[in-house]
């Protein structure tokens, strides 16, 4: 059983639809495929993989892929997201957001969102964001006060 955030578990298909988009990972570069699925507050699931390019700075993460995906279905606030990457036999590594993926979450999320990802040996480690982003910059601090006000 996954680890708990607030005692919230994984939405059931959250897992599954992450690793499911894993496949669909374009990574010929770093061969590191990533999937991710979001959990949106409108009871949808939103997914997105990592697509790399020749130009590096240019490819884009799972998370952000997601978050594209959420965003032109029309939600705006995140209630879980989970972040998967394809294991192999000797890979310990553990996946979690990079720096600015940390920040594009922090755009849709709260503080107290569960974010579970894939912890060594392939468990499912879970996340708040704001253990994530602890002393986060975002809408707040330019006078936006809720999720989804434009």
């Amino acid at each position: 059983m996954p680890n708990t955030v607030n005692n919230v578990t994984p939405h059931a298909d959250l897992l599954k639809t992450a690793q499911a988009v894993l496949g669909n990972a374009y990574a010929p570069y770093s061969r590191f495929q990533v999937g991710a699925a979001i959990l949106g507050v409108d009871g949808n699931i939103y997914a997105g993989c990592n697509v790399e390019n020749a130009a590096y700075p240019e490819g884009q993460c799972a998370e952000a892929s997601a978050i594209a995906a959420m965003v032109a279905g029309g939600c705006l606030e995140i209630a879980q997201i989970c972040i998967v990457k394809k294991s192999t036999k000797t890979d310990s590594a553990q996946v979690a957001p990079c720096g600015g993926c940390r920040q594009k979450i922090n755009e849709f999320a709260r503080a107290d969102t569960p974010i579970f990802v894939h912890g060594k040996g392939g468990d499912l480690k879970s996340y708040t964001l704001g253990a994530l982003l602890p002393v986060a910059f975002g809408k707040q601090d330019l006078g936006k006060k809720d999720l989804g006000e434009k």
